[in-house]
């Protein structure tokens, strides 16, 4: 069973001492990291991805793919009730932000031109996940999504 996690906000003045200048601006400002320049775009380990911020479970390495554009992708989240999505108007086209339900963290944006079998592209930066390796799903609080690796094994 998933972990129940309620709605937060961290306040803005914490989260500046508790993040780097990037990952602040990334989650709290809705900016955007540098392809090919950040932790994860190339980042092969089993385990999964969890709000920097509020450390809900987003993504597992098992549905993690090489889009090309520099930036972490993944087909699907572990779990839709992890992940938000709002439109963006921001650019010269609208686009579909990912947020974190309930860390309110902007993650990036999905685009429909992923893989089978969703057929869609998370594009996610980096300053925004914490990686948890799967040995240590266990021992961090997040045993359940062991279940995930096994799947994939069978």
């Amino acid at each position: 069973m998933i972990k129940k996690y309620k709605r937060f906000k961290k306040d803005p003045s914490l989260l500046k001492t508790e993040l780097t200048t990037l990952q602040y601006q990334v989650t709290q400002k809705a900016g955007t990291e540098p392809p090919f320049q950040n932790a994860f775009w190339d980042h092969k380990e089993e385990g999964i991805y969890v709000d920097i911020v509020s450390g809900e479970p987003l993504f597992a390495s098992i549905h993690k793919f090489d889009s090309g554009t520099g930036w972490p992708g993944f087909y699907q989240p572990i779990d839709e009730q992890f992940i938000q999505l709002q439109r963006d108007v921001q650019l010269f086209r609208p686009r579909t932000e990912a947020r974190s339900r309930y860390g309110d963290s902007h993650l990036g944006h999905v685009f429909e031109d992923g893989p089978a079998p969703t057929g869609l592209r998370y594009c996610i930066n980096s300053a925004a996940l914490k990686f948890i390796k799967r040995a240590d799903l266990h021992p961090l609080g997040y045993g359940e999504f062991d279940r995930l690796f096994a799947d994939a094994e069978s």
